[in-house]
């Protein structure tokens, strides 16, 4: 079969590959579609940073690896021990865990000491034909969901946790700085827990009306004006905000938006250290909170399934995320290179194989 192999940095090449077994406790999904992360974009322009270089210590594969876990697809072979049906839309929860760590027996699989994920860590991976994976780490999606679409389950349950970690509540205020892929699934994740108003700061124009397509109430362009002093003219400071940008400007006004006894939720990776002023979270008594993914593991459906059900009521719209949809072959130049380019107005590309 086809598939998309990471190689090094800015070396991901479209090659044929033998598609792996079907175990007993196992099930074989054709991709539909794969969405490219931001995560894939820091490995193919600045990696491998998760990207094993030697054997992973519970997947054992290293470099070259299949890439992609953003997966939706289809059933189309199970293990002699799974009562899925074959023809079963799904998406795939793509945590690995050991299962023997302190954080896996706590249940926290997604924190594994040893994890990782399908797509970066081994395992296969979804810029493929199909992938093959543990029974337990899919999910189904509603009949009326394309197989294509269930691509975006796992990055809106990236908000889903983000929102959980946060403490947000029914009629919080709340900010969301940046407004790319998974800033879009916060914002829509934080309107579906009740919060409002909710203020998001973006620079390009694109993806601030993208963000007002999905029910921002005030959207801010930061590079013409000073968004926290917007806000808190109007809130007094937001209950709590959300970091989607991975900039250390965007994390202090984040900082400094959010009411004393308020709540910064940092979502963003960042790959250079930053500067913060620790003495302004200590006099305001804010807290600031880590979201690493979503829950996996032996609880894949618990957070997934949350998403699943917004995306039958509506309350989420995965074809927002979506700018365009290419072919596998096409993947480093329409993909990769088009996503790096700083003014690229993509938001959510998927690769279709």
């Amino acid at each position: 079969m086809r598939a998309a192999r990471y190689y090094g940095p800015r070396d991901v090449r479209v090659e044929e590959i033998e598609p792996e077994t079907v175990g007993a406790n196992d099930v074989r999904v054709e991709v539909a579609a794969c969405g490219i992360c931001g995560s894939d974009l820091h490995e193919y322009a600045a990696g491998p940073i998760t990207i094993p270089e030697a054997p992973h210590p519970v997947t054992g594969d290293a470099i070259p690896i299949t890439i992609g876990h953003e997966i939706g697809g289809t059933i189309v072979e199970t293990g002699a021990d799974v009562a899925l049906e074959e023809g079963t839309n799904v998406a795939v929860n793509p945590i690995i865990w050991c299962g023997d760590c302190q954080y896996c027996d706590e249940g926290n699989y997604h924190l594994c000491q040893s994890g990782g994920f399908v797509g970066l860590s081994g395992e296969g991976g979804g810029f493929s034909e199909n992938v093959v994976v543990s029974a337990e780490t899919v999910v189904p999606v509603p009949d009326d969901v394309p197989a294509e679409l269930a691509a975006l389950v796992e990055p809106f349950t990236v908000g889903v946790h983000a929102v959980e970690q946060s403490g947000l509540g029914p009629g919080d205020t709340a900010a969301v700085f940046g407004s790319g892929p998974i800033g879009l699934t916060v914002l829509q994740a934080a309107l579906a827990a009740g919060a409002g108003p909710v203020y998001v700061s973006e620079p390009l124009a694109t993806r601030r009306t993208r963000a007002a397509d999905c029910g921002a109430d005030v959207t801010i362009d930061p590079s013409d004006g000073d968004p926290v002093s917007s806000i808190r003219d109007e809130t007094g400071g937001v209950d709590v905000a959300f970091e989607v940008a991975g900039v250390e400007q965007s994390l202090n006004q984040a900082l400094s938006v959010t009411r004393s006894g308020g709540t910064t939720t940092i979502v963003s990776l960042f790959e250079d250290s930053i500067s913060i002023e620790p003495t302004d979270i200590v006099v305001a008594e804010r807290t600031v909170v880590g979201t690493a993914a979503f829950e996996g593991g032996p609880l894949s459906d618990r957070e997934f399934g949350t998403t699943v059900r917004n995306f039958a009521t509506g309350d989420f719209d995965p074809e927002s995320l979506v700018t365009s949809r290419i072919d596998l072959e096409d993947i480093v130049e329409d993909g990769f290179e088009t996503l790096i380019e700083g003014e690229s107005d993509e938001v959510k590309i998927l690769v279709r194989p």
